[in-house]
């Protein structure tokens, strides 16, 4: 790898490490791409290319992982939890958070009420990050 490719990443996992830390701030592609010293198209781009998804997609699906940290370790209330993670629209929070996990915020805070969170670091990531939208489990019975 080159040494511009290799500032090019540095400078889209700086926009990337932003969505993570202010992932409920209102952020845009024009915004994320100003962080990263790119023009919008070109920074969506070479997002895509080296995360494998959109940077409107990454934001959306961090967003999803922590309502789900928020709706299995905290009473809020599913509209709440929207807002405090960014959504501006219940009907979008709730299909998009359909559309990741598998079933509504309603019926996941339901179904994990009571399961203890996984404690090995490595699991825990992998089972509290939903892979990208479309992959989302066909229920999730192996928590009950």
């Amino acid at each position: 790898m080159g040494a511009a490719q290799e500032d090019v990443n540095r400078r889209l996992l700086r926009a990337r490490d932003a969505m993570d830390r202010r992932y409920a701030d209102p952020l845009d592609v024009a915004a994320l791409a100003r962080i990263a010293y790119m023009s919008t198209s070109h920074f969506a781009r070479e997002f895509h290319r080296v995360f494998g998804e959109t940077p409107h997609r990454y934001l959306q699906r961090r967003r999803i992982e922590r309502a789900m940290f928020l709706l299995r370790t905290t009473d809020a209330a599913v509209t709440e939890v929207c807002v405090l993670v960014g959504f501006t629209s219940l009907g979008t929070f709730s299909r998009r958070f359909t559309e990741v996990v598998g079933c509504s915020p309603t019926e996941f805070r339901s179904v994990t009420e009571g399961v203890p969170m996984p404690t090995s670091g490595s699991f825990a990531m992998r089972w509290g990050r939903p892979s990208s939208f479309g992959e989302a489990r066909a229920g999730l019975e192996h928590l009950a």
